[in-house]
């Protein structure tokens, strides 16, 4: 494993974000890394709950450190996380996607999901708990998810979670590098170029109704700009905007 990561092996936790919100122990200089077999009270981005069955998905939390990071940079985190499952799902098949602000779809599918929280001060994020969860071999689903969809079931056969895990660790490992030497705009370029619905016209929902746009930007802040036919670019934050799925 590389160095100055630590690793933690929970069988059960009610949240690995939380356990990391709370770990007092030995902890990596790069990252501390949590993974459960089993969340009891699994966390997504909004307060959402993400299912997963025992034993079958990866659900991990990771804590690190960045270096100087300003507050008003730090969806970078999110980014790099989203960035990091991306990469390690795309080894396995084509048509993944980033779907803003924290999912990762397998075309119009949601495999995976990350949830950011950063501890900040004056001086810039102190720490940022990354918390993902990956629908791995599940192939059955419960939830009020509308559209989940497992990596078995896109390429066909059981894939072990804990190879995928050390490749997800890798690429974010390259990733946080990149932002402690201050590389911002690559990691954002580079989660702007595989998003989700980044050409063409689509359906999008706000509190007004439906309405088609394009993708125009994603500012520092996470907000998403969406350019409609008649030129009118509008701003949203998380929850503002829902994707009209096919």
């Amino acid at each position: 494993m590389t160095e100055g990561i630590s690793y933690i092996h929970l069988d059960e936790v009610e949240s690995t974000n939380s356990f990391l919100h709370a770990y007092s122990g030995k902890e990596g200089s790069l990252m501390t890394i949590a993974h459960a077999e089993y969340q009891t009270a699994g966390r997504g981005q909004g307060g959402n709950r993400w299912e997963s069955a025992k034993g079958l998905n990866l659900t991990f939390s990771v804590k690190s450190y960045p270096v100087d990071l300003p507050v008003n940079r730090q969806y970078l985190m999110l980014e790099a996380g989203a960035l990091a499952v991306y990469y390690a799902l795309s080894g396995y098949s084509d048509g993944f996607s980033i779907k803003w602000p924290n999912d990762i779809y397998w075309k119009d599918y949601k495999i995976s999901g990350t949830l950011s929280e950063c501890s900040v001060s004056s001086h810039g994020v102190r720490s940022c708990i990354l918390g993902t969860g990956i629908n791995v071999n599940q192939t059955h689903f419960q939830g009020n998810v509308p559209n989940p969809i497992s990596l078995s079931t896109i390429v066909g056969h059981e894939v072990s979670r804990m190879a995928l895990l050390e490749t997800v660790t890798e690429h974010l490992t390259v990733l946080l590098e990149r932002i402690n030497k201050r590389d911002y705009e690559m990691v954002d370029k580079e989660y702007k170029q595989h998003l989700y619905r980044n050409k063409g016209y689509h359906l999008y929902e706000d509190a007004n109704g439906r309405f088609e746009a394009e993708y125009s930007d994603i500012l520092d802040n996470g907000h998403l700009l969406l350019k409609r036919r008649d030129g009118l670019v509008s701003e949203y934050a998380f929850k503002e905007v829902a994707f009209v799925l096919p």
